[in-house]
């Protein structure tokens, strides 16, 4: 089994979403020591990008700061590497189709394995379009992260059956951020990827309170936590590392 499945094993998966190099190279690396420390299941790394179209204002507003703070994707990769000096926990990368062309695919995807990355997730990335990416993920042993979201329809039962690593399920309409209330039919939606898989399925976008994330892991195999995450940095700066780690043992009981 791999790291990722590792993240599943005997419990409900808490997983962590932080942009790399928010709000400073230093200050990103011990916000994700911080929050794997408090004991977060796997964690996400975002690679910042000009143009995230899946990410709300609060990720948005991250990449901007890293980026202006001199954040590269060769940076994202050095940062993995220096965590993987510590953790032997799964990690992801988070990134658009654009960095990744932009970088060279397979330039990319080796770069990642050899950092010490697990797999990757392209939102942008249509199912039908994924083989490019898919086919080179796993040449150097990375898995593909799957999404479904509450559009996929007809589509959920033949994405989950290939998905490989985690299935991130998307739990409603629109860009990353935190919602007081989720509305989707995710009962209905976990149930088809169940019937399909035993690809473990998490849940994400919106998830900010111990209750949602309660409520949200009764259904799957996991949570994924981040605009909530991501808004903590963006107060505390330089001294996010010890609230977030408060945030995550908050988050992780239930």
């Amino acid at each position: 089994m791999s790291r990722i499945g590792n993240a599943f094993n005997d419990k409900k998966a808490f997983i962590a979403f932080l942009t790399a190099g928010d709000p400073d190279y230093e200050t990103s690396l011990h916000n994700f020591r911080a929050v794997i420390e408090a004991g977060a299941s796997l964690i996400e790394v975002g690679i910042p990008f000009s143009d995230p179209i899946a990410e709300g204002p609060v990720i948005q507003e991250a990449d901007i700061r890293a980026l202006s703070a001199g954040m590269t994707t060769d940076k994202a990769f050095q940062l993995v590497k220096d965590l993987r000096a510590d953790y032997d926990i799964p990690i992801v990368f988070m990134t658009y189709a654009n960095p990744v062309y932009h970088y060279g695919t397979d330039r990319f995807f080796k770069n990642a394995s050899e950092a010490g990355a697990d797999g990757i997730i392209i939102p942008d990335c249509p199912f039908e379009e994924r083989h490019e990416f898919d086919e080179t993920a796993e040449k150097y042993g990375m898995d593909f992260i799957s999404m479904i979201a509450p559009t996929s329809e007809d589509r959920i039962k033949t994405i989950a059956s290939q998905a490989k690593g985690f299935i991130y399920v998307v739990s409603s309409l629109g860009v990353t951020g935190v919602r007081s209330e989720i509305t989707t039919d995710i009962d209905s939606i976990i149930k088809l990827i169940k019937e399909s898989t035993d690809t473990p399925a998490a849940i994400g976008f919106g998830i900010s309170t111990p209750e949602q994330a309660k409520k949200m892991s009764a259904v799957a195999d996991g949570v994924i936590v981040g605009s909530a995450m991501v808004k903590i940095v963006a107060e505390y700066g330089q001294n996010a590392p010890e609230k977030l780690g408060e945030f995550v043992k908050s988050m992780v009981i239930y």
